[in-house]
């Protein structure tokens, strides 16, 4: 879609001075910017074009107009400048970054949380596999007479752990051949792989201890399989009702009852930009519900086989270039957080049911 230069300059005000107030835009307002050369006749003629062009709507039979989707996706590509944080805002954002290396989960709610306070957004968090989930390691720890410790570790070196009851005729030095089979031909596979001719196989070379593969293999299955799933956090619904265009209770009820995590992991991934941010504006949305709504997202490497996303779900009258500045501010930091605390992850706390 080819624009003159003096079509896109009032396009790219209509939304900026929109962004701002919320309000529709009308000539005068756009003729009293400094930059603005053109008369107010001009601007409205230009408006008319844009609002036929479908870049711009007129709500109700006010003068003013507003970005339509196409007018936002437009200036998102196009149009949009970047910004620049202040230094207050860096020392804000550096502040809240400044976050020791806990349980992987808290540390994205906590990560989802302080987006969605520095944007003022619902914010949301996404881990996700690259490749096959796979484990790679068994141990078998006696832990007493009458019990051992079975920890596996998978994938990206995540370490789970699980207390299992001991069968009275099964020794210790059982469990080491136990294990040695276990190594030797359940790592790698992922759970698909898992088919009963070999766990036929591993039980009849597992000896005395036989009777303890359903349960190593029935909690290797749960754990590969959470593991595939992305594990998505989302934060700060309630912010939605601060902006303007949700002061319509039904409509805010609409987009809050459509936002969850199910909606957030169905969000497509091949968007129309490459690269770390990326942008759905409006009807591009996964679900009818937020036609009127926009989703900013980036990419962060985690490392060991994972990659993040961070991402805000707001109005389409957003101020998209602030939002993408605060975002790449933490997924650059996250990045590197990431890549600082790489070591090989703790077992969990051990848990006490036993089987």
């Amino acid at each position: 879609m080819e624009l003159s230069d003096r079509k896109k300059q009032i396009l790219r005000a209509i939304v900026d001075i929109y962004v701002s107030t919320a309000e529709p835009v009308g000539s005068k307002a756009i003729a009293a910017l400094p930059d603005m050369s053109f008369s107010s006749a001009t601007i409205r003629n230009e408006m008319a074009e844009l609002t036929q062009m479908g870049l711009l709507e007129q709500p109700h039979t006010s003068a003013g107009r507003v970005p339509s989707a196409a007018g936002y996706r437009l200036y998102i590509d196009e149009l949009m400048q970047d910004y620049r944080l202040s230094v207050d805002e860096t020392k804000s954002l550096s502040g809240a970054m400044e976050l020791k290396m806990q349980e992987f989960d808290k540390l994205l709610s906590q990560v989802g949380q302080l987006v969605s306070k520095a944007t003022n957004l619902p914010a949301y968090t996404v881990a996700s596999h690259q490749g096959d989930v796979t484990a790679k390691r068994y141990d078998l720890i006696m832990a007493g007479p009458d019990s051992f410790i079975l920890v596996l570790m998978t994938t990206g070196e995540v370490v789970k752990n699980k207390l299992i009851k001991l069968p009275l005729e099964v020794s210790e030095q059982d469990l080491k051949l136990l294990s040695a089979v276990l190594n030797a031909s359940l790592t790698e596979l992922t759970a698909e792989e898992f088919t009963n001719e070999l766990l036929s196989r591993v039980t009849r070379n597992a000896g005395a201890a036989a009777s303890l593969v359903p349960v190593i293999v029935d909690f290797t299955l749960s754990v590969l399989r959470e593991q595939e799933r992305s594990n998505v956090h989302l934060t700060g619904h309630m912010r939605l009702l601060g902006q303007p265009e949700y002061r319509d209770v039904e409509k805010a009820q609409e987009v809050l009852e459509t936002l969850d995590e199910e909606t957030i992991s169905n969000l497509p991934a091949a968007l129309h930009q490459q690269g770390p941010v990326q942008f759905l504006v409006g009807p591009e949305n996964v679900a009818k519900e937020l036609k009127d709504t926009s989703v900013v997202m980036m990419r962060f490497d985690i490392g060991e086989g994972m990659q993040g996303t961070i991402g805000v779900v707001g109005p389409t009258r957003m101020d998209y270039a602030k939002v993408t500045a605060k975002l790449s501010y933490f997924a650059e930091n996250l990045g590197k957080m990431f890549q600082k605390n790489a070591a090989p992850a703790l077992p969990d706390s051990i848990e006490t049911k036993e089987d």
